[in-house]
């Protein structure tokens, strides 16, 4: 495994446990806006390395976490338990392919098209029970 993608491993794994902390944080506190600016960068600094590398189907699944997330930044989409189920949902699928990585030096073969297409409803604002 090249030096570039071992460190991006350890940084993303750190990120994420810091991410999930976060998450506990803003279900108690939805409207902390520096918490919420907080999760947001760290999402988008996963999915910015992640197209740097070459790693596509985890870049995927960041930026549409990173769009949702960036919604409720802006207080445009509201924060609710619904929608951090589904952040929660998106880094368990970062962590599942972060770990394929560490195992197997690539991406897993499969695809995300069901949480992608979860994420985009959230993105405009519909609810998640409908979306199949």
């Amino acid at each position: 495994m090249d030096d570039l993608i071992a460190e991006f491993l350890t940084e993303t794994n750190e990120s994420l446990a810091e991410l999930d902390n976060d998450l506990v944080q803003l279900e108690q506190n939805p409207h902390d806006t520096d918490l919420l600016s907080g999760i947001f960068r760290l999402m988008h600094t996963i999915k910015g390395t992640c197209g740097f590398i070459g790693l596509e189907r985890l870049e995927k699944v960041a930026h549409k976490a990173e769009d949702v997330l960036g919604r409720f930044r802006d207080k445009e989409l509201e924060v609710t338990q619904e929608y951090v189920t589904l952040i929660f949902e998106s880094i368990d699928a970062i962590k599942y392919i972060i770990h394929e990585i560490e195992a197997n030096g690539e991406e897993p073969e499969g695809n995300d098209d069901a949480l992608i297409k979860k994420l985009e409803a959230a993105y405009e604002g519909k609810s998640l029970d409908k979306v199949e």
